[in-house]
């Protein structure tokens, strides 16, 4: 079965709190019938409602499992607290996901084997609560997790190893890059676990790269991220999801360039386009 094709609504951010009903209508104009919510304990009635108006689903989100307080974008620390585990699998049931996806750890618990060791634990513990619910687990990667190095086995991998088979990963293909990886085979290597991919280019321009957030994204297939090959490599993957950390243009051309990008790729030799586009009307809304 081809992927679901979704876009992480962290995109939008600034405009989804400003105009969550305007936001998500045109996010289903450029294309997309599914959308990957982050935050969305403290609104999850009000994001399940928007989505029902707009047709749209959210099979995956992101919410921290591993962490005690919010961390931020850039890696910084906060003294927020992260909902419990258990509330944030309520919420995702609200909004009927099936993955909940922990966005990333601070870069500074990537130093050593013991700390990559008790992030897994806390996803294994996680995912069984999870369990419970219906819902499966997942982490999502930055840079830092593919920058560390333990023996010349990258720290994402290190974390996969110890990872219980029901974690899944969702693998951000530009932060990949970034890292200075070579992407497909990362992903050959991870194998059935990689689930999820954030679909996202980039130029990798040093220059633009340098603070967060990054300011060389570009909608995919118009950098130098290597999606095509990337998702050609994956072979469990089950939702192919846009994002863009920044972008100064018109992040709404943004995103539907990006989802008529996947629209004609292969994922692990199926066409992303037949299930894609399937059962959407001629501008993009669910039929």
């Amino acid at each position: 079965m081809s992927p679901t094709t979704s876009v992480q609504l962290f995109t939008v951010n600034a405009a989804l709190e400003a105009d969550m009903d305007g936001t998500l209508a045109k996010v289903a104009e450029a294309g997309f019938t599914a959308v990957e919510p982050y935050d969305f304990v403290r609104r999850a009635d009000a994001l399940a409602a928007a989505f029902a108006t707009h047709g749209l689903s959210s099979p995956t989100g992101h919410a921290f499992l591993a962490s005690t307080s919010f961390v931020n974008p850039d890696g910084s620390g906060s003294t927020v607290p992260v909902p419990a585990p258990e509330v944030v699998f309520a919420a995702a049931k609200t909004l009927g996901m099936s993955l909940v996806i922990d966005p990333y750890t601070a870069p500074d618990r990537w130093t050593t084997v013991e700390q990559i060791e008790e992030t897994a634990r806390l996803l294994n513990a996680a995912a069984a609560i999870a369990k419970d619910h219906g819902l499966r687990v997942g982490y999502h990667n930055h840079a830092h997790e593919l920058e560390a190095s333990f023996d010349g086995v990258t720290g994402l991998e290190v974390l996969a190893s110890l990872l219980t088979d029901d974690v899944a990963l969702e693998v951000d293909l530009y932060w990949a890059a970034r890292a200075g990886v070579d992407v497909p085979a990362l992903l050959a290597r991870l194998g059935e676990r990689v689930k999820a991919v954030h679909v996202k280019d980039g130029s990798l321009d040093p220059e633009l790269v340098t603070k967060y957030p990054p300011a060389d994204q570009l909608p995919a297939g118009q950098g130098n991220v290597p999606l095509a090959a990337a998702l050609e490599a994956v072979t469990g993957i089950e939702y192919a999801v846009v994002e863009f950390d920044h972008f100064d243009g018109d992040i709404y051309a943004a995103i539907a360039q990006s989802f008529q990008f996947l629209a004609g790729q292969s994922v692990a030799g199926q066409s992303v386009a037949g299930q894609s586009l399937a059962g959407q009307g001629a501008n993009g809304s669910a039929a």
